[in-house]
């Protein structure tokens, strides 16, 4: 058998129906849609109307909400620092920051800065600065005999309230 020679089995595809083309054809003069109203009209759509009964996305009560103004840490835990020093890719007697951190593989995309979780266990003295980190991985940052530097959070400014004219 050759490739030219493959084919559907019969019945595997139908022709598309032809709307519209005669009386015979069982599609045509009103094509399928009924006689008038809304429906029979195009550019209608009546999804979620349940007849003037309360639609069920107005039935179902609201939750939550979207904090537009919350941070997105890139995370790294103890642990798997603790292996890319073992693994000789972060120098622990440099300090490390967020560039160290990049270049060992640790975090691709710092978002709006590291934080630093207690996952895993810290063995080796280090001196790192983050933007964020658990008061359970600054005190093993601490037992091992390193330093913890916490960025303080980067805060949008408001513009200053100008005073009124004539006032």
């Amino acid at each position: 058998m050759k490739l030219n020679q493959l084919s559907d089995r019969p019945g595997a595809r139908k022709d598309r129906q032809r709307i519209g083309r005669g009386i015979g054809s069982g599609t045509g003069k009103t094509c399928g849609r009924g006689h008038k109203g809304q429906k029979a009209r195009s550019g209608v759509s009546i999804k979620g109307f349940e007849g003037g009964q309360m639609p069920l996305h107005r039935r179902l009560p609201k939750r939550g909400f979207k904090n537009i103004f919350r941070k997105n840490f890139a995370v790294v835990n103890l642990g798997r620092l603790q292996a890319v020093i073992d693994a000789g890719k972060l120098d622990p007697k440099k300090p490390v920051d967020l560039a160290a951190l990049q270049a060992a593989g640790l975090i691709n995309n710092p978002r709006d800065g590291v934080r630093l979780l207690a996952k895993g266990e810290l063995k080796t003295k280090v001196d790192i600065t983050v933007a964020g980190a658990s008061k359970a991985a600054a005190a093993a940052v601490e037992k091992a005999g390193g330093g913890l530097t916490v960025l303080a959070a980067r805060k949008s400014v408001a513009p200053a309230a100008t005073e009124a004219p004539g006032a």
